[in-house]
């Protein structure tokens, strides 16, 4: 059996990953993993010439959806493509959040308009966030105080675009203890993380690639690490069988933690933050490739 060659799915104002992606290809390279971030919608590029393509820094995907799902179809046919394809198409789309609801999961109250419904919402009268249901990065979204027009004008402006809106109530509670990403590498749990408060009163709207977040490890409480099992127990049937990464983000409330997002298609991993998340990581491609 040769090396193994493997593409770690990037984009193009980041084509180099971040210092997560620059983790993961140290261990691939010490496993003689054959790997490299190639830019997903870069021309001309030989997927079928993979072993292995895993998505890692893919964030410029909202805009370019359609695209981006048809390049995970193609790239699927002819290499294999991790996370797969239907587990991409279904998790960037945050009306997911709906189905686990439905499934058991608590999550952070939200309401869902599609284009074509009014842009008016239960939550107006108490601090709350409006972001479109496909996101990255926390691009598109607002932090709102009770009451301000900003947030009729929000969701008027994406439902005009023809994208779907969300609207959750801003849980003060992450103010201080902020959220917990917990990080699952090949169905394992790996590690978690503390996010800190990204979401500020009177915000304007994010115009980088993704808002820059204030990070740092965190041991998940035994609340925690039981939620974000029944998520990923909670994961429609089939979609949830080979993943190779996954990262629950999870709220506090006063009756225990809600989902707040579950990312299953480009999430940073904070590797750089806990090395041993990467050589588990480069061992399970290495098993796949």
């Amino acid at each position: 059996m040769g090396t193994p060659r493997v593409a770690l799915a990037s984009c193009e104002e980041l084509p180099g990953l971040d210092d997560d992606g620059q983790e993961l290809l140290r261990a691939l390279a010490a496993h003689d993993v054959d790997a490299a971030p190639v830019v997903w919608d870069a021309p001309g590029v030989d997927w079928a010439s993979y072993d292995l393509v895993v998505v890692r820094g893919t964030w410029d995907y909202v805009p370019k959806l359609p695209a981006f799902l048809d390049w995970a179809d193609h790239v699927a046919s002819v290499s294999r493509l991790l996370n797969p394809p239907p587990v991409i198409r279904w998790n960037t789309d945050k009306r997911y959040l709906a189905e686990l609801e439905r499934a058991g999961v608590p999550i952070v109250p939200t309401q869902f308009l599609a284009p074509g419904d009014e842009p008016d919402h239960e939550f107006a009268d108490v601090e709350h966030v409006v972001k479109p249901v496909v996101s990255a990065g926390s691009r598109d979204t607002l932090r709102l105080a009770p009451g301000d027009p900003r947030s009729r004008a929000h969701a008027s402006s994406l439902l005009a675009a023809g994208r779907g809106v969300m609207v959750q109530p801003y849980l003060h509670e992450v103010d201080e203890h902020g959220e917990t990403a917990l990080l699952f590498l090949d169905g394992q749990f790996s590690h978690a993380m503390r996010k800190g408060p990204l979401l500020a009163p009177g915000m304007e709207l994010v115009e980088d690639l993704y808002a820059e977040e204030e990070m740092s490890v965190r041991d998940a409480s035994e609340a925690e690490r039981e939620v974000a099992e029944a998520v990923l127990t909670a994961i429609p049937h089939g979609l949830g069988d080979d993943l190779l990464y996954a990262r629950v983000d999870l709220l506090p409330t006063p009756d225990g933690p809600r989902l707040l997002e579950l990312e299953l298609t480009e999430p940073s991993l904070f590797l750089d933050h806990h090395p041993p998340g990467a050589e588990a990581l480069a061992k399970a491609v290495l098993r796949r490739a």
